[in-house]
């Protein structure tokens, strides 16, 4: 009898492979996995998000996320809570640490300055709940978006300008300045070297002593100026090779 059981069970997961799964996992009482939440404020002090991912082969599962501050009045207030499928038109930012497409995300609107916080996320589907919990301080997660519009230009066979924009997602430039750095890279006879510079108050900077003919991959970060948080993700790349002669 019990292998009759075991045989139809096998069959019905051959033949209807990640659907079977599913309606297995569905029955048998297995809770959500915790969800694995990510919070950062990319524009200091009004954006804040937190994102997790959306877990693959599990049963239909729905969000609560609340939030609220951990030494004062105990009032507790919703996210608002924006699906995966929402993304492309929400606010959220390259900081994300996946694909947004993947992503859920909510958004906490104003959270206070120098205040400790509780972000309580509940998964919750039809074999119980699972729920992650953990405190923060706006300070603390300060991250803001990449620089943008990076660009490399040529002065000499040694001199390079690099230039690039501060982040448009950065609202509040004039009252909460950022720094950044550069980090560049290059081979010579197979072998990869880069360098930090910075950081930098200005948007750009000119690099001199550098080597005719090589080429280059320039990379950008952007910081809260008294630094708050974490620098950005890197900048995309931007590759030039310096000329041999002179322009």
């Amino acid at each position: 009898m019990m292998a009759a059981l075991l045989f139809t069970v096998t069959l019905l997961l051959c033949v209807l492979g990640g659907q079977a799964l599913d309606l297995l996992r569905a029955t048998s009482g297995v809770p959500p996995p915790v969800p694995r939440v990510h919070c950062w404020c990319s524009s200091y002090p009004n954006v804040t998000l937190c994102s997790w991912p959306e877990p693959s082969h599990c049963p239909p599962t729905h969000y609560v996320a609340t939030y609220s501050e951990r030494h004062g009045q105990p009032i507790t207030e919703q996210c608002h809570l924006i699906p995966p499928s929402h993304n492309s038109s929400s606010p959220t930012s390259s900081s994300s640490s996946s694909s947004s497409s993947e992503q859920w995300h909510c958004q906490l609107p104003n959270l206070k300055l120098l205040t400790d916080y509780i972000i309580n996320v509940t998964a919750v589907n039809s074999g119980g709940s699972s729920s992650y919990l953990s405190s923060f301080m706006l300070e603390d997660i300060v991250k803001p978006d990449p620089p943008v519009d990076v660009r490399v230009s040529s002065h000499s066979t040694r001199n390079l300008l690099v230039q690039w924009s501060p982040p448009s997602t950065w609202t509040n430039l004039h009252i909460f300045p950022l720094k950044y750095q550069i980090m560049y890279q290059w081979e010579n006879r197979g072998i990869a070297s880069s360098v930090n510079l910075g950081p930098f108050e200005s948007a750009q900077v000119e690099l001199k002593g550098l080597s005719p003919g090589r080429e280059y991959l320039f990379q950008v970060c952007a910081k809260e100026l008294l630094d708050l948080g974490k620098c950005s993700n890197w900048s995309s790349p931007v590759n030039i090779t310096l000329p041999r002669t002179k322009p």
